[in-house]
């Protein structure tokens, strides 16, 4: 990694894509190993330009925890490659996203509106997660989001009125004037961004509007999304899912034309009869 580095600053480009890409299986025996020393090394490197996408190979002592780790430190991208598709699709398809960065450090707020959302929780994400005080702090580092890069994030909501996860609590407090007079308002959603070459981030704010009624089954890019967290959530053992079975994530992400989608579901199918035998 230091010979990669000392290359791309010999070699930087004023303005343009400065990039290292790392394929190995994350047990890094040569040079820096230390991960805090390695963490250190990375975020210098990011902050004087030079960004760091992984991409992992390999079993047995593959480290995927440490590739995420520096990647995201390194203002990059992550991914695993266990195939020669796999590799045209990240190496070939999905580049432009991966190498060009169109808004950095973007951060996101979600506040859920206490008339009508009793609870909620955020499905994964859980090595982004800031402090609500770093949202603002421009001096904080966060994610960057390459061209033609989509960014999901679900959120398990429980309606006012049903019955959530946690029991009531005896010495609630009773809702505030502000929530009950917007009570059109589902949440409020905020996102901050910085430029490629920006110091000051932006900032835009949407407010979610409720939709009152019986709300649709998700389809489409929705219900994919959706299937994919449910998928992710059982393999982690989450004991929220209330018996959503992998056949249920399946019939949810059933329909989809996409080749790559298609291949999710071949790997549902294969997870749910690991699970059966």
């Amino acid at each position: 990694m230091q010979l990669a580095y000392n290359i791309a600053r010999d070699n930087f480009i004023e303005g343009g894509v400065n990039r290292i890409l790392l394929a190995t299986d994350g047990d890094f025996n040569v040079g820096v190993s230390d991960t805090k020393a390695l963490i250190e090394m990375v975020e210098r490197e990011r902050d004087a330009g030079i960004t760091l996408t992984t991409l992992g190979y390999g079993t047995g002592n593959y480290n995927e925890a440490m590739m995420e780790q520096i990647a995201d430190h390194g203002n990059g991208n992550y991914a695993y490659i266990d195939s020669a598709l796999e590799a045209r699709k990240v190496l070939g398809e999905q580049m432009e996203a991966t190498l060009f960065t169109i808004a950095k450090d973007v951060k996101i707020q979600v506040e859920f509106n206490p008339a009508l959302v009793s609870q909620y929780r955020l499905l994964g994400y859980e090595n982004r997660a800031l402090r609500e005080e770093d949202f603002e702090n421009d001096l904080v580092d966060a994610g960057d989001i390459g061209a033609g890069h989509q960014v999901t994030a679900i959120y398990e909501i429980v309606p006012v009125g049903a019955k959530g996860w946690i029991a009531p609590r005896r010495y609630e407090d009773a809702l505030p004037e502000a929530a009950r007079g917007r009570g059109g308002e589902l949440a409020n959603v905020k996102l901050r961004y910085k430029l490629p070459d920006g110091k000051t981030s932006r900032l835009i704010e949407r407010q979610v509007l409720a939709k009152r009624g019986d709300m649709a089954r998700p389809s489409g890019d929705f219900a994919f999304a959706a299937a994919v967290a449910a998928f992710g959530q059982n393999l982690r053992g989450d004991e929220l899912m209330k018996g959503f079975s992998q056949a249920d994530v399946a019939a949810l992400a059933n329909g989809q034309n996409d080749f790559w989608r298609q291949e999710f579901l071949r790997l549902v199918g294969v997870a749910g009869s690991l699970k059966e035998g």
